[in-house]
Formats: C-alpha cells, sequence, structure tokens
C-alpha cells in the first residue's frame, strides 16, 4: 500500500514503538495521529514530527474517546494504517511471596489495556477502514503488537503474557474476518527493545539484557520495529502473520 497523502493512526504514539513508527510514516508522506493518553508528552512529540503529526489525546479502552481521534484521523486524509503500540506491563504472581493469591484487581487492569484495548481500537477503526474506496485491491492495514511474552513469558509476567498472547490469536482470526472489506491485519512480536518500559531498569541490567539477545547481543531500537511496521504496512501479500522480532531471543524462565 502507497501510503502517500494517507492518514494513518498510531497508538501509543508518544514515545517508544509508536513515536518511531510514526516517524517513518511521515516520512514516508502520511498523514499521523498520535493517539495516547491526557498527560502524555503527545503533543511535544507530534511538534517534533512536522505538520503532518497531530496528538489526540484518547483511552483505547473506552468507546468515547477514541470516536474523535479517528474523526481527526479522516480529517487529513483517507484512513487506511492503524499501527496499535499502547500496551503496558506489571508484576503479577499466580501466589505472591507469602502465599497469597495475587491481585486480580492489577491482573485485570493489564488484560483490559492490553487485550481489550487491542479489540476496542482495531474495531472502531476497522469501521472508518470498511468505508474507504480500494486501492490496489486494499481499504487498509492494521499492525498490532504482541511480545516474545505471549510464547515465553517469565515469571511474574502472567497478565502480560496472557495478554500479548491473545494478540497473537486473535491475530489470524481478524484477518479472516476483515478479509471481505479488503483489510489486512498483522501483529510484531518484539524481544527486548529500548523503550520507556525499559527506562526504570537499571543501566548494567540493560546490558545484561541485551546481551542475552544471541544476535544482535543488544536490546533493539524502535527504528527496527518501525521498519518492519512500515513492511507489513506496504507489503499486500502479508497478512494473517505474527513475526517475532527479537534477533533470535528466547526468554528464560527469569
Amino acid at each position: 500500500m502507497n501510503i502517500e497523502g494517507m492518514s494513518a493512526v498510531v497508538t501509543g504514539g508518544a514515545s517508544g514503538l509508536g513515536l518511531a513508527t510514526a516517524r517513518r510514516l511521515v516520512n514516508q508522506g502520511a498523514k499521523v495521529v498520535l493517539v495516547d493518553l491526557p498527560g502524555s508528552a503527545g503533543a511535544e512529540a507530534a511538534d517534533s514530527l512536522g505538520p503532518n503529526a497531530r496528538f489526540a489525546a484518547a483511552d483505547v479502552t473506552t468507546e468515547d474517546s477514541l470516536p474523535a481521534a479517528l474523526d481527526v484521523a479522516e480529517s487529513l486524509g483517507p484512513l487506511r494504517v492503524l499501527v496499535h503500540c499502547a500496551g503496558r506491563g506489571g508484576p503479577v504472581r499466580i501466589l505472591d511471596k507469602e502465599g497469597k493469591p495475587g491481585s486480580l484487581a492489577a491482573y485485570e487492569n493489564i488484560i483490559r489495556i492490553n487485550l481489550i484495548g487491542t479489540f476496542n481500537t482495531m474495531r472502531l477503526v476497522a469501521e472508518r477502514m470498511a468505508r474507504n474506496e480500494p486501492v490496489d485491491g486494499e481499504r487498509g492495514v492494521c499492525v498490532l503488537t504482541a511480545s516474545v511474552a505471549a510464547y515465553e513469558g517469565q515469571i511474574g509476567q502472567i497478565p502480560y503474557a496472557s495478554s500479548k498472547a491473545g494478540v497473537v490469536g486473535m491475530t489470524i482470526v481478524a484477518a479472516r474476518d476483515l478479509a471481505s472489506r479488503l483489510i489486512r491485519v498483522n501483529t510484531i512480536a518484539p524481544g527486548i527493545f529500548d523503550t520507556p518500559m525499559l527506562a526504570r531498569v537499571s543501566e548494567d541490567a540493560r546490558r545484561t539484557l541485551g546481551a542475552s539477545v544471541p544476535h544482535p547481543a543488544r536490546l533493539g531500537q524502535p527504528d527496527e520495529y518501525a521498519q518492519l511496521a512500515l513492511h507489513l504496512v506496504s507489503n499486500p501479500m502479508i497478512n494473517g502473520e505474527t513475526i517475532r522480532l527479537d534477533g533470535a531471543l528466547r526468554m528464560a524462565p527469569r
């Protein structure tokens, strides 16, 4: 799909994977709306990308704030691209150190943001994409974000791992569901990336994490995610796929 002159929505666009992807989309000629929470650095991020980027505050888990953000995107051009990066992590154990049950509220919160937020965003965007006139046999492309934790979640990652496994599971179903609308759906499952989620980790721990990657033995860079996201948008035969982006990493239990 040629995205020049078209609009794209990038959730989690204020930083990390989302901001890197938004930057590449703008550089390819798209008009991009960065969607992130109120109070994020979304406005500053959009300003840094120039006149073809906008910020729209929204919560991906709600039905009432996302439509306004999508209206902004459609005011810039036909909405044909979604890159959904919004998500969060957080430790939860089945049993804590005292042997008490882990927090159900914390588990539900991560599932709501990572999994329900993905479904909610995709369904609302797909409604807009389905109204587009086809271009080269396509109306739109959705790129979702999972994680290698969907396959090898570590101890303490049970809500994050199960939410991302849910995203992997919905990918082929969503691609089949939306095929009749000429909308493709693919997912990227990143390994250990240098994003704000790792910002609170010490420099020594970051070096150790990077060294655990077989090759290249370092943390992934957000722009490497962005490069793959744009390829998934541009290649019309890639559909229903989840692609690991991890330098051959397979996570250990801890």
